[in-house]
């Protein structure tokens, strides 16, 4: 809208003062309306114009404040984004802190159980060394006793060869008293005078040796039923654990036992045979080593 521009009144031409006349009554009523007509119309189109500016400028505030509200809901998105991402940076910062002290006390603990299992395989191999020398020191020392124990049953054996029949068996050694000395005569378990001589010679090579128990086995020929014979054959080997008790022999270290005529020395029924096979076996079982096979 054009601005009409207030419309100024012409200055009077210069005129030759005229008498005086009479003046008309209500000309200028008629020039005053038109002068307040343009003056409101003049303000009219000022405020309309200041109110278009205001309207426009409002229009573009408000259009910015948009701009600016999209702006914030963008910058507020991303705030809350970075800060979503500050948070799981946060704890994965935590977690990999909290795993690298897990994995600080992990190793710390990896260290001292390596250290502790090292100071453990260390004393068990000191164990291992010590254990083989006490095993050599002792198989030495076996070995000794074993060749010792041997030189004294080997003298053992060789004083009682002298007195009566001996030999060698896995547990030790047998004394077979069955031959001409010693003899029981028939259904009797009663020892003979030269039987108790004899027993008496074994009985002091007993007493000067050590380390040794002695099984007696008592026998009979083949005259009666087996259980007679067992009973019989047990008093025979009874007797000469008596004699030998007697003459200073420990009794804890014998033990008796009867075969009856299971079994026989000579397998034979001649007076002869049955005569022999009328006899009393002691075992010696030496009791400082123990032979393969030997019984207890």
């Amino acid at each position: 809208m054009s601005i009409i521009p207030p419309i100024s009144p012409e200055p009077p031409s210069p005129v030759a003062p005229e008498s005086p006349s009479p003046r008309r009554p209500g000309a200028h009523w008629f020039v005053l309306p038109i002068l307040v007509g343009v003056i409101v119309a003049i303000l009219c189109s000022f405020f309309w114009m200041r109110l278009k500016r205001t309207d426009d400028q409002l229009q573009a505030a408000s259009q910015r404040l948009e701009i600016l509200a999209s702006k914030q809901d963008t910058l507020d998105s991303d705030l809350r984004q970075s800060m979503k991402q500050t948070q799981a940076a946060r704890q994965q910062t935590r977690a990999a802190q909290e795993r690298a002290v897990k994995s600080e006390q992990a190793q710390a603990e990896a260290n001292k159980e390596t250290a502790q299992a090292q100071a453990a395989k260390t004393q068990a191999d000191q164990q291992a060394l010590h254990a083989r020398q006490q095993a050599q020191t002792a198989r030495e020392e076996l070995e000794q006793i074993r060749k010792t124990r041997e030189e004294e049953l080997n003298q053992m054996q060789e004083a009682l060869s002298k007195v009566v029949v001996t030999r060698k068996t896995s547990d030790g050694m047998v004394i077979d008293l069955s031959n001409d000395s010693f003899k029981f005569d028939f259904d009797k378990a009663a020892l003979r005078p030269e039987n108790r001589e004899l027993l008496s010679r074994l009985a002091g090579i007993f007493l000067v040796s050590h380390g040794f128990r002695l099984h007696i086995y008592g026998y009979t020929d083949d005259v009666g039923t087996d259980q007679y014979n067992a009973g019989l054959s047990e008093r025979r080997a009874q007797a000469v654990s008596d004699y030998l008790a007697k003459s200073g022999i420990p009794a804890d270290i014998m033990t008796t036992k009867g075969f009856g005529k299971s079994s026989p020395r000579v397998k034979a029924t001649s007076l002869e045979a049955r005569e022999r096979n009328r006899r009393v076996e002691i075992g010696i079982v030496d009791t400082v080593i123990k032979y393969p096979g030997q019984a207890q």
